[in-house]
């Protein structure tokens, strides 16, 4: 054995025994050689060889952390939904999840909320203050319908990242990402229509459904490439689709990523059927390497992608600044902004429009993102843990939402019930399906400082589920 081979397996013994745990940051190159009192290239070749295994990985200006497995060991399986357009229910299960107060003492593991102490946020409290300290009132007046310039700028100048070139002018400002969604919907569709979605799919979109008396058609969808294309080509050539909605890059709940040649592909598909696509990219910032995905927008040559983002899952939910890439339908989807809202809140369009352009946005996501994975792997590591064995789990490559699939046995509405006893909340997998399917799923975020709080929540969680797998596996065998 080589001295390098001789320190990447000290190293890999310490892992393996917990002494460096899942998301830790291990010891500098320089420590390792004064330690082991081995060179600089030994040590960096054991921590070359320790990379090549997928035991660490190596972050620019931090260091080396320690990995899970590259891909959990069971992933959630690829969804069997209906075959046939459904109408939405669950809107009881949603209103619990989002009526939430902000001074409620329950854990909220589920909702989809960023993180919004980190410091790197600061520099937004100060704008944010400025312009309020401020004598100039125009932002207490309208802005344009379509935004605020300087916002739809800042907009137009960041979309460049997912492989769009985009004007100002064809970007309008809303308010969250949700009302982009609603209005593209709404600019689309008429009530009774159609619309294929992926499946599990978010609940927000599927709200809208039932509120403009849409139907859902879920398609088939793989936890690492997403939506099958060959069923929804299937799914066109049998029911009159009015539009095709998804969620393609750090997809929500799921957590996959469409691969850049089946987003192309999914693009030609809809040219084929002429029918338009509402891609809803709110989390395609927060990935955790660079450069960011394509979006299916990138590929639209023809303006049949509405493409709607928003700064709520990256700077704060609480501003409501989204926007809207409509394509061709940019007439009718302003009128149904001018019908719903109006013009949206004009301070935290400016607000943003200065975070951004100042560089502070680029700066945050950097931080955050790499918050977000090292809290992904410690999420996974406690959930392959205190979790059923054989739980399916997903990998998201961004974002901050991990979806569970426990044993068939567990019916996560009731362990919502359970959970309740102990201040504990999740998001129950029923509230992503027009069907309520998914009641063995839950979705977990992982956003917030994963403290010691957390971790007993998590194994708190899998000990009710493992006692409900073990309830039903007894009255099996009292049946018998």
């Amino acid at each position: 054995m080589t001295r390098y081979e001789e320190v990447a397996s000290i190293l890999r013994e310490r892992i393996e025994h917990g002494i460096y745990r899942v998301g830790d940051r291990l010891p500098s190159i320089r420590a390792v050689c004064q330690e082991l009192d081995v060179s600089i290239s030994t040590a960096q070749e054991a921590y070359r060889q320790l990379m090549d295994v997928a035991l660490i990985e190596s972050r620019p200006k931090s260091g080396y952390f320690v990995l899970p497995s590259r891909v959990p060991s069971v992933l959630p399986s690829v969804s069997r939904p209906a075959q046939r357009p459904l109408d939405i229910s669950q809107w009881d299960q949603v209103l619990e999840l989002v009526a939430t107060q902000r001074d409620d003492s329950r854990l909220l593991l589920g909702r989809g909320v960023p993180n919004l102490a980190y410091e790197t946020l600061k520099p937004l409290s100060k704008i944010l203050s400025g312009l309020h300290r401020g004598n100039d009132l125009n932002g207490f007046n309208y802005d344009k319908l379509n935004g605020s310039p300087e916002l739809r700028q800042q907009v137009a100048r960041l979309a460049i990242a997912s492989g769009c070139l985009l004007h100002p002018d064809d970007i309008m400002v809303t308010t969250g990402c949700q009302e982009a969604l609603a209005i593209s919907l709404r600019t689309l569709t008429q009530p009774g229509d159609v619309v294929a979605v992926d499946s599990p799919s978010f609940y927000g979109t599927m709200q809208i459904l039932k509120a403009n008396g849409l139907k859902a058609l879920e398609i088939p969808t793989d936890p690492q490439t997403g939506i099958s294309l060959e069923a929804l080509e299937l799914a066109l050539e049998q029911w009159p689709i009015r539009a095709i909605q998804v969620t393609p890059t750090y997809n929500n709940p799921l957590g996959y990523t469409m691969p850049e040649a089946r987003k192309r592909s999914l693009f030609q598909l809809a040219q084929r059927f002429d029918v338009a696509i509402i891609e809803d990219d709110i989390y395609g910032d927060l990935s955790f390497t660079l450069p960011r995905p394509r979006t299916v927008k990138s590929f639209d040559d023809d303006g049949r992608v509405m493409l709607c983002s928003g700064f709520s899952k990256t700077v704060g939910p609480g501003l409501r600044v989204g926007w809207l890439a409509p394509g061709r339908y940019r007439d009718q989807a302003l009128h149904m902004k001018y019908v719903s809202t109006g013009a949206s809140a004009t301070m935290p369009q400016l607000a943003v429009a200065e975070f951004v352009a100042k560089g502070h946005y680029e700066r945050h996501l950097r931080y955050a993102t790499r918050q977000y994975q090292r809290q992904r792997d410690i999420m996974i590591s406690w959930v392959q843990r205190y979790f059923p064995k054989g739980s399916g789990i997903s990998f998201p490559q961004g974002s901050f939402l991990l979806w569970v699939e426990l044993p068939a046995a567990v019916d996560c509405v009731r362990l919502n019930e359970r959970l309740a006893q102990h201040a504990i909340h999740v998001a129950p997998g029923s509230l992503f399906s027009a069907s309520g399917k998914f009641r063995q799923c839950l979705r977990l975020n992982y956003a917030f400082t994963l403290t010691p709080a957390i971790e007993d929540a998590v194994r708190t969680i899998g000990m009710l589920a493992t006692e409900m797998v073990e309830e039903v596996q007894a009255h099996e065998v009292v049946l018998k």
